[in-house]
């Protein structure tokens, strides 16, 4: 299957990872995506980009690098009503929108609200994509979020960076499992993201690939073989 595009990534901005944006793109078009998206944690983050940052994307001149470029950001979902943190005027400065539960800022809660908080965060019109959803730390109903997901047009993520040996988030091959089973369920599409935190690991989907393919999901759900397809989830 073609793999045109990667939307979660993150530069040195974000406080743990370890490139530029100029070297995240110039690795994206050297591995011939025709789009990239760079997703800055949101400032909850601990070391993360205060608010200021995503309020300045138009000197990016995404026309000037020869490959489609989107700037967005990876929210932290704050609450179990799915609050993200960045206001709705930074929010309006982005061209999407990634949202996550990560342990850092919110405590896991039980199955009900931790569902709670992926379907309310999905509510916001900006959110375009829920992060790693399938991660065993936050338990979820898989059948609930698979028909929020369809109703609100929000793509889940099949994220490589919780497959991978030594992951963070192991067991999340399991859980994808089970995620990609509801998805196929309900039609609800999905989008594989890199997490690179690297530039060397811009466009790597190795281990998504295997698990959408283990589970015999169907290509025409997974947008990364449409720059149109995803840019059709986008507020």
């Amino acid at each position: 299957m073609k793999d045109l595009l990667d939307v979660h990534t993150h530069t040195i901005a974000s406080g743990h990872a370890y490139s530029t944006v100029r070297e995240m793109i110039t690795m994206a078009k050297a591995r011939k995506l025709a789009l990239v998206g760079i997703s800055e944690h949101g400032p909850a983050m601990e070391g993360s980009c205060p608010s200021i940052y995503f309020c300045n994307f138009k000197v990016i001149h995404a026309q000037d690098w020869g490959i489609g470029v989107v700037m967005g950001a990876e929210l932290n979902i704050m609450d179990y009503a799915g609050s993200v943190d960045l206001p709705a005027q930074r929010l309006r400065q982005l061209d999407y929108a990634i949202a996550s539960l990560h342990d850092i800022v919110i405590e896991p809660g039980t199955k009900e609200e931790n569902t709670a908080a992926l379907v309310n965060a999905m509510r916001n019109p900006r959110v375009n994509i829920i992060g790693h959803p399938d991660n065993p730390h936050y338990p979820v109903d898989f059948d609930a979020l698979a028909r929020a997901a369809k109703e609100q047009h929000v793509l889940l993520e099949v994220n490589n960076s919780s497959y991978k040996p030594q992951a963070s988030r192991p067991g999340s091959w399991d859980k994808g499992v089970e995620l990609l089973a509801a998805c196929k369920k309900y039609g609800t599409a999905v989008i594989c993201g890199s997490d690179a935190h690297i530039d060397g690991d811009v466009g790597t989907h190795e281990y998504s690939w295997k698990l959408i393919e283990a589970c015999d999901f169907p290509e025409e759900l997974v947008v990364n073989t449409s720059v149109e397809k995803f840019k059709s989830y986008l507020a």
